[in-house]
């Protein structure tokens, strides 16, 4: 019986556009859902953080697989608010586009709604959520384990990281985004998409880091 549950329930998570399953915990952080219960307990559903899972692909069972910060990020905004409604911004993004050698260690996405920050509990990190209509900002696709949707692009994630530097708790790290990202960025888009946001003191700040 406890095969059959599995087999009924993996093909409707495989169909998901978004591999990260939002599910109800017991007390002992379990889901309630018994099939569910069951896939984690076979390693095809991986935590997250408190009732939040990422399906793990059928190579990676068994490996210690864990999704990268930015997939994971994503992955729950997208899981509660859809893939069209949310995008990496901040450092996720900054990380994205290649800015740091090293995971920033905190997770930074746009999405519909205020909602508290979350802690991962496979690594030492956080994810921040800030309410920005992803549909307002220059995003761009972006394709990762757990689904494809939007990142900010490398102009915009440049205004961000200079206008709100303190998005994610990691201030100390947004002129380290600039300086690595500024190179990549073309001058005459950052300039418009500057001037259309009312940002050009942020790009002030940005072209100090030249």
């Amino acid at each position: 019986m406890a095969r059959e549950v599995m087999v009924d329930l993996l093909p409707a998570l495989l169909r998901r556009a978004v591999r990260v399953v939002p599910a109800q915990e017991d007390d002992d952080g379990a889901p309630v859902h018994a099939g569910l219960a069951r896939l984690v307990a076979g390693g095809v559903l991986h935590r997250l953080t408190p009732g939040y899972y990422a399906l793990v692909a059928s190579d990676k069972i068994g490996q210690g697989w864990q999704p990268d910060l930015e997939a994971a990020a994503w992955g729950i905004a997208a899981a509660d608010d859809g893939p069209r409604s949310v995008a990496l911004m901040g450092l996720s993004a900054a990380q994205a586009h290649g800015a740091f050698e090293d995971s920033p260690g905190v997770g930074v996405v746009a999405t519909t709604r205020n909602r508290p920050s979350l802690r991962l509990v496979d690594r030492p990190a956080t994810v921040s959520f800030v309410r920005r209509d992803a549909r307002r900002l220059k995003i761009e696709r972006y394709t990762c384990s757990l689904g494809a949707g939007w990142v900010t692009t490398i102009e915009q994630t440049l205004l961000d990281l200079a206008a709100y530097p303190q998005l994610g708790g990691r201030p100390d790290l947004a002129d380290e985004g600039i300086t690595a990202l500024i190179d990549k960025a073309d001058p005459h888009i950052l300039y418009s998409l500057a001037s259309a946001q009312r940002r050009l003191g942020a790009l002030d700040r940005i072209l100090l880091q030249i």
